[in-house]
């Protein structure tokens, strides 16, 4: 029987497009607006919207396959617009069990609002669990944030900002806000200058009273991990599209290196090194990773959309998938830059620009240390 083809919004002319912008928005270090709207006018930022909802419907999988794919050809540009992506993924799978407190993120996507996700602090490494971030109650059931968020991938285009902070007003009972605020209360620090991601754009965003009204504050939770079902829709959204991206350059960097592979000449021989066996062997490598990191992440990413029973270990799971997609991307990549030659160290190869970009990747929570906790807990049990 044959397997239905899996769904896209993501032509090849479009990708082709997109490539071709890369270099110079590394190289000026600018943000690819062409790109965003380009993607905006493909439904891209309403593909996980429940068609019920204006979107696409598009599953957890799908969307991980798509980003694969934009990430190819645009690594800061996948990994900047991955963070609306989340978002309105998180909302989604929580909208497909029944829970519609997150459904206004849904609508504001489906009506063109663009979405950042503003968690990440200086220095905080409880990420979700805890915040630095001030949440004062507005009385009304909303609250008003007072604080600043590091890599606000989008932030010289968002309308809208997911984000959170600490309610400590009755000390016995401190609790972290989740909630969405606009742009107004917030200031943007220009501040975005990295060896590489460099279109993404992710400047800190100073939160000086910025406001979310009770009908968009989702979440009033305990500090600390939970077993509250936005809590996994967030962690399955945001470390399977972050995997997906790494796939994805792990991806290209394989057509990189067969294609060094076949132009390349060696003096010695006097055939291309597609025929030499050292070379094969490195390609053979890279490609073998590669697809075993690609296949996972739609696996999990499957599981996630069928609800499989991963049981307790379903977080490590998701960290793990991200850590080992990670690594697997940076090794990959370092193939092709070696099977490339003397060429792939200039500063205008794309492997070059793609050797920049995959080291991002071990900045994204969950980070190794997090990863190996979590995973040494689920296998091993609590230490004490």
């Amino acid at each position: 029987m044959a397997t239905p083809r899996r769904r896209t919004l993501l032509d090849d002319d479009l990708l082709a497009r997109i490539h071709a912008r890369a270099p110079q928005h590394d190289a000026e270090n600018t943000f690819p607006h062409a790109d965003l709207a380009d993607l905006v006018a493909a439904g891209y930022l309403r593909a996980a919207v429940p068609t019920d909802l204006g979107g696409a419907g598009f599953t957890l999988e799908e969307l991980a396959a798509e980003q694969t794919r934009l990430a190819a050809a645009a690594p800061a540009t996948a990994l900047a617009v991955n963070m609306h992506l989340v978002v309105v993924a998180m909302a989604a799978l929580l909208h497909a069990d029944g829970d519609a407190r997150t459904d206004p993120i849904l609508t504001d996507a489906a009506a063109g609002e663009v979405f950042a996700f503003g968690n990440s602090e200086a220095g905080n490494d409880l990420v979700m669990f805890d915040s630095g971030t001030r949440a004062e109650p507005d009385g009304e059931g909303g609250y008003r944030y007072h604080g600043t968020k590091i890599f606000t991938s989008l932030a010289p285009v968002w309308t809208r900002l997911a984000t959170f902070g600490r309610d400590d007003s009755d000390p016995d009972r401190p609790v972290l806000a989740h909630g969405v605020v606009t742009r107004e209360g917030t200031r943007t620090l220009e501040d975005w200058d990295t060896l590489g991601m460099r279109a993404t754009q992710s400047c800190s965003t100073v939160l000086d009273g910025a406001h979310a009204p009770a009908d968009r504050v989702y979440r009033v939770l305990a500090p600390g991990p939970n077993a509250d079902s936005f809590t996994f829709a967030l962690f399955a959204a945001f470390e399977i599209l972050v995997a997906a991206v790494y796939a994805g350059i792990a991806g290209r960097a394989v057509e990189l290196a067969v294609a060094s592979a076949r132009r390349r000449t060696s003096r010695r021989t006097g055939t291309t090194y597609d025929a030499d066996p050292d070379i094969r062997w490195k390609v053979a490598e890279a490609a073998m990773a590669h697809d075993g990191a690609r296949l996972e992440v739609l696996a999990l990413a499957r599981d996630v959309d069928e609800r499989a029973d991963h049981g307790a270990r379903w977080f490590a799971q998701l960290v793990g998938l991200k850590v080992r997609t990670v690594e697997t991307a940076r090794g990959v990549v370092d193939l092709a830059l070696r099977v490339g030659g003397g060429a792939s160290y200039a500063a205008g190869s794309e492997v070059n620009r793609l050797y920049r970009d995959v080291l991002a990747g071990i900045f994204h929570p969950s980070d190794e240390e997090s990863a190996h906790s979590t995973i040494a807990t689920s296998v091993l049990g609590p230490l004490g």
